[in-house]
């Protein structure tokens, strides 16, 4: 069979693609339990065309952490409410004035204009006086875009340092830790958070930050080995070329 030519290649090209989002739809059907829930993974766009696999592992991980943060936002506003109070009318003002400072990538102003691990000091020091869960969760989140180039959409040509994702994660743990422990000058919590005595038993912020960590970390390695093996793929393209040469017939 010859190739298309003309109109026909497009078509052609148009129906493959058609059965392979097909493909992908059907083929992930399995017999698992949902009770907990279901996984379930975006929409076909027509940006993905122009993204490789590593574009969309990164594209999914960003939104991930985001979602993380926000939650944790909202966990830390219920638990503080004297800090969105110092921001917002209501804690639901307070959490999407928050998501749109972190969707715009815009400084934030309580900051004075500090960004990614400096502004994670600066949200964490007993002297700050502004909405400090804002001030900390947006500190969180500008630091895991900074470690991904200041991107938070990737495409053909961008790429990630491992090296920035891996001390990402690292920051998140000494945030944590930082969140857990840190004192005002009475002795008290910063801000509450985990909690764990005789009647009370609550580690879902350390649980969230797991995830955000080990998203980071997977995508660390991920990268790490998408690098080497591209080029241990060269090395085995070449090394096998006279192996895959067609043999005369006649």
């Amino acid at each position: 069979m010859g190739v298309p030519t003309g109109t026909q290649f497009p078509r052609a090209a148009c129906a493959a693609l058609s059965l392979a989002l097909a493909l992908a739809a059907t083929g992930c059907a399995s017999d698992a339990h949902i009770e907990r829930g279901e996984v379930r993974g975006q929409e076909f766009g027509g940006a993905e065309l122009l993204q490789s696999e590593g574009n969309r592992v990164a594209n999914a991980g960003m939104r991930a952490n985001h979602q993380s943060l926000m939650l944790l936002a909202d966990k830390l506003y219920r638990r503080n409410p004297a800090e969105w109070r110092k921001s917002a009318a209501s804690r639901e003002a307070a959490l999407a004035q928050l998501d749109a400072a972190i969707q715009s990538q815009q400084a934030w102003l309580p900051l004075a204009g500090k960004r990614d691990v400096a502004a994670l000091s600066s949200a964490l020091t007993p002297e700050f006086q502004g909405d400090r869960v804002a001030a900390f969760i947006f500190a969180c989140s500008d630091t895991i875009i900074t470690s991904h180039g200041g991107k938070r959409e990737f495409y053909y040509l961008d790429s990630v340092d491992p090296q920035h994702i891996y001390n990402a994660a690292r920051n998140m743990e000494t945030a944590l830790w930082i969140l857990n422990t840190r004192r005002d000058a009475r002795g008290q919590p910063l801000l509450l958070a985990n909690e764990l005595t005789p009647d009370s038993h609550n580690l879902s912020f350390e649980r969230e930050f797991g995830k955000i960590i080990g998203r980071l970390d997977m995508l660390a390695t991920y990268t790490t080995e998408r690098y080497r093996r591209a080029a241990i793929g060269y090395v085995q393209g070449i090394v096998a070329a006279p192996l895959l040469a067609f043999l005369p017939v006649k």
